[in-house]
């Protein structure tokens, strides 16, 4: 079966030669099929471009004219442009083309208005659909593969009906974020309503309903307890530039009810920080820092110590600094299905206290490198599903006695460790908030 592919401007003359006589030999040919693609003159060049380059082929002018080896998408080889198509057409069928140029022009013309037409059409549907919008910073960290699928679900936005992902990584690479924006598409996920890439910050945060902000980059993830005073300086610079930078943009161009969580293993409390002191619009109760992944972590040595599953381990609280100088708070925790004397979910009670206040706070500390060392990589899955929890509760998906710990800024700026409820969150869901502050 011959199946050709016909692209060029919308108001290209020879376009509209090529499709009349490719309509032709559809209409005559059994097995011969055309698809056609009309471009606006002001989007031909960089749609060319973008072709030639995905193909590996040289073309320069309207049309272009491609040969299909498999069903439409598939491989395909590349036969020109119009004189090429009209030089194949009269070797192979015998049939060539005797249009006059006042025909050609006409049909550019019809073709053109046609195209037009479409894209206002296009615009006005597009304007009864209001998705909202997700902005993910550092974007080909590896956390944020494993945070799509789930993210775009009715179970973390139950009351949206579309969601357009804003892909954004500043330090990376172009290529990267296509692939990902790609693969995101290939999920065929009903909410998403579209996937958009950005390697600057021309146009960072615009429209933001949700900004999940990953850049762990800025401080490499690494220890900083064996740095230099130099080094420390210098990466806390470059949080300090990024973020002042981020706070501006997301006060002068997210929406004014927008959901920011920064999550990541080091200065977490700082970058938050940084961020909340150049917002001048925007309630700062809705800026927090992630610290389910560090409860998380805390439930699963607490639940091998007790022989029972981590979502066993109900309501444990962190206080002080996330990813600093912390305290894992267990005196309302509670457990379920522990095999004891006592049935029910009672409060955790081990014989020895003291191995709560120390051992236990050690290894709380030192799970989350294990797990890298172990993997030879940071421990993206349980930061993926830490943001998704916070989201869930925040948006309501969740029981109305569900319990997390945040970071938070606390009353009066960078004051003590406080409890907080949030007043953003329904069914009257109770976080306990550590508080933001300048601790690194």
């Amino acid at each position: 079966m011959a199946k050709f592919v016909l692209a060029g401007r919308a108001d290209c003359p020879h376009l509209a030669k090529a499709e009349l006589l490719a309509d032709a030999l559809q209409g005559s040919l059994p097995n011969f099929t055309v698809h056609k693609i009309f471009i606006r003159p002001e989007d031909w060049r960089e749609w060319l471009d973008s072709t030639c380059k995905r193909h590996g082929w040289k073309h320069d002018e309207s049309p272009l004219v491609w040969r299909e080896l498999v069903d439409r998408g598939g491989k395909g080889m590349l036969l020109g442009g119009f004189s090429d198509f009209l030089e194949h057409c009269q070797e192979y069928y015998s049939i060539s083309s005797d249009m006059t140029s006042e025909m050609m022009l006409s049909v550019a013309a019809e073709n053109l208005q046609t195209k037009l037409s479409q894209a206002v059409e296009e615009l006005r549907h597009a304007s009864f659909i209001k998705p909202l919008h997700i902005w993910i910073s550092s974007a080909l960290s590896p956390a944020c593969p494993l945070l799509i699928p789930n993210l775009l679900s009715a179970e973390v936005f139950p009351h949206d009906a579309a969601i357009s992902l804003h892909l954004l990584d500043v330090d990376g690479d172009e290529e990267g974020l296509e692939g990902l924006r790609m693969e995101t598409e290939d999920l065929a996920l009903p909410l998403l309503h579209q996937v958009k890439i950005y390697t600057d910050l021309e146009q960072a945060f615009h429209e933001a309903d949700v900004i999940l902000l990953l850049d762990e980059s800025l401080s490499d993830g690494n220890n900083t307890e064996n740095e230099s005073k130099e080094e420390k300086k210098k990466k806390i610079k470059n949080i300090s530039d990024r973020y002042r930078e981020y706070g501006q943009l997301i006060d002068s161009r997210a929406n004014k009810e927008v959901k920011v969580i920064v999550s990541g293993d080091s200065f977490v409390n700082l970058r938050c920080s940084l961020l909340v002191d150049y917002i001048h619009s925007i309630d700062r109760n809705q800026f927090v820092t992630m610290a389910t992944q560090l409860e998380n972590e805390a439930k699963a040595i607490i639940a091998k110590k007790l022989r029972v599953k981590p979502s066993d381990i109900t309501d444990v609280i962190v206080w002080g600094n996330i990813s600093g100088s912390f305290y894992i708070d267990m005196q309302r925790a509670k457990v379920f299905n522990y095999d004891g004397p006592i049935k029910g979910p009672p409060i955790i009670s081990l014989s020895s206290r003291k191995w709560l206040e120390t051992d236990f706070q050690y290894l709380v500390r030192c799970q989350r490198a294990a797990v890298a060392s172990k993997i030879c990589q940071a421990a993206s899955m349980s930061a993926a599903n830490g943001i998704l929890t916070v989201l869930q509760v925040w948006n309501g998906s969740c029981t109305p006695d569900k319990l997390i710990s945040l970071g938070v800024l606390g009353p009066g700026g960078h004051s003590k460790a406080c409890v907080q409820q949030s007043s953003r969150v329904q069914f009257q869901i109770h976080i306990f908030a550590t508080t933001i502050s300048q601790m690194v």
